[in-house]
């Protein structure tokens, strides 16, 4: 994603993320059309159980991808690396507290250490905390409320990016009429723009159906790779100077995720053995 998004430096990050969600939108418009589930999308657009929480979750996404794209274009690489570091925390929190999801010994004490590294790492840059707490706060919140929502995956993402369509629309109408639109500045621009559909809707259908079948605390797990994969992008490709502080705090984020890995694989076994 950041490799994808330094692409189109050049282009207004609001437009960027109008720009998704059109072409998210017909994208899975396409899908669903070959699929034959149109249908089942016209029925959960007006369907308010259904449509009314995804309009929560669909607001949610949007702050989530303008606050990402935003950061990526200012050099805040790192800092949003951090967001989706402090996400899994954030889902643990809520699996435990909203969906009484127990944990084990191990993972309790692999959260503990990583939340000492994410408490480290967020007073050593605080003035970029904002960053790290909406990406954070806003993904987390998205994954429960999908979580919590019975809807197909591509259904549901159907539905929010139909609700997001509209103001999509209306504002790079009104951006084409002010001359400052970058879709048909040049060929490579235009593609990449139309590309971020894609980009946008597979990651998020994947994250939707893993959302549905994994429990909070094993997503937040998972949910420890994209951000590493981001902060060695940020540091080694993109240049960004990381603090003493902000090294300790990484590699306690790390050892955190060892022990919450060590501890699944265990249980993992047990249960192969058991069934044996």
């Amino acid at each position: 994603m950041p490799l994808f998004f330094r692409m189109l430096h050049h282009v207004n990050p609001t437009e960027i993320v109008m720009q998704r969600i059109i072409w998210s939108l017909l994208l899975i418009v396409a899908i669903l059309a070959a699929r034959g589930g149109l249908k089942v999308l016209v029925i959960a657009l007006r369907d308010r159980r259904i449509a009314l929480p995804l309009a929560i979750s669909a607001a949610l996404i949007a702050i989530n991808w303008l606050t990402y794209v935003w950061a990526v274009h200012q050099g805040q690489v790192v800092a949003a690396s951090l967001g989706y570091f402090l996400n899994p925390l954030v889902n643990v929190a809520l699996g435990v507290v909203v969906l009484k999801e127990r944990l084990r010994q191990w993972q309790v004490a692999a959260i503990a250490i990583a939340a000492l590294g994410v408490a480290i790492l967020a007073a050593s840059a605080l003035t970029t905390l904002w960053i790290s707490l909406t990406l954070a706060l806003s993904f987390a919140f998205y994954g429960l409320v999908r979580k919590l929502t019975v809807v197909a995956p591509m259904t549901g993402l159907g539905v929010e990016t139909a609700l997001l369509a509209p103001p999509a629309l209306a504002y790079l109408v009104w951006e084409a009429g002010h001359g400052g639109m970058g879709f048909g500045q040049d060929l490579a621009t235009t593609l990449l723009l139309i590309v971020t559909g894609a980009v946008t809707t597979v990651p998020l259908v994947l994250f939707a159906v893993a959302a549905q079948r994994l429990s909070m605390a094993t997503l937040g797990l998972l949910q420890y790779l994209g951000p590493t994969l981001q902060f060695l992008c940020g540091v080694l490709l993109f240049g960004e100077k990381l603090s003493t502080g902000q090294m300790v705090s990484f590699g306690l984020i790390w050892v955190g995720l060892v022990f919450f890995a060590s501890d699944g694989i265990a249980v993992a076994r047990r249960s192969r053995t058991a069934r044996a």
